[in-house]
């Protein structure tokens, strides 16, 4: 029966907490509250999740090359003449082979559709070009020239920073003392006390953060303006790093 009362009093001592909180200040509970009674010890598990944020201090850059022929190989002739040229003015620029790599490949036939019967017109190559380790001052450069070089399209930009994993583990750090304060709001409601950290979670590190798109998009329409020699802005922001963890702690009575 003690397992019952504490959870059902840290349910109505969390609404009454929250209702008593003065305007512009933000309680937060987790969504499930779980206080257990075995023969030694009560426990407490309570969420935490905290952010920070950063600047990127380094992109990548995927451009699209495109052609079309009547002819199979004189399409990819004219796309590897493209694609060379485009690698040729990533290493002039100082990128080594490293950072330079082929992202996509394809070659599809075209078909005109007008008739009774499709008919085969011609085809179509499309490589993808990546480079990375991209100081942030030169992507508006990068844009600009590569598509000057022969690129139809600048398929994506991605920021990223060389300090992510500081500031994740910053963000962990937060997110478990958030947790010990709600596990230690909720148990003081109880009359317990927070005495030991048992057990934490950690809730998806999603790699994935790492990057950012910067939704940046150019086709071959812009081609013109871009060889003007007049360099994209790029405003990268911040990036938000973030981290979720459950936390179980040890309780007793006061």
């Amino acid at each position: 029966m003690k397992n019952y009362r504490i959870a059902a009093i840290c349910f109505l001592s969390a609404v009454s907490l929250a209702a008593c909180s003065p305007a512009g200040t933000d309680v937060s509970f987790p969504n499930t509250i779980q206080v257990e009674n075995g023969e030694s010890q009560s426990t407490i598990e309570v969420s935490g999740r905290e952010t920070v944020k950063i600047e990127p201090d380094k992109a990548s850059i995927t451009y699209a090359i495109s052609t079309q022929d009547a002819d199979s190989a004189i399409c990819q002739q004219e796309n590897t003449k493209k694609m060379n040229a485009l690698v040729e003015y990533l290493k002039a620029q100082g990128f080594e082979d490293a950072s330079i790599s082929t992202s996509g490949f394809t070659m599809n036939p075209l078909y005109d559709w007008s008739g009774s019967e499709q008919r085969v017109t011609g085809y179509e190559m499309r490589t993808q070009i990546t480079v990375s380790d991209v100081e942030m001052d030169r992507v508006g450069e990068l844009l600009s020239g590569g598509v000057a070089q022969g690129a139809n399209e600048i398929q994506q930009v991605q920021y990223y920073s060389s300090d992510y994993d500081e500031a994740y583990n910053q963000a962990l750090e937060k997110a478990i003392t958030s947790a010990k304060t709600k596990a230690e709001t909720m148990a003081h409601a109880d009359n317990y006390q927070v005495i030991d950290l048992l057990h934490v979670t950690e809730n998806g590190n999603n790699q994935y953060g790492r990057y950012v798109d910067a939704g940046i998009y150019q086709n071959s329409a812009m081609k013109e303006s871009a060889s003007a020699a007049v360099d994209m802005a790029v405003m990268p922001g911040q990036m938000e790093v973030t981290a979720d963890v459950t936390v179980e702690f040890l309780i007793l009575p006061q």
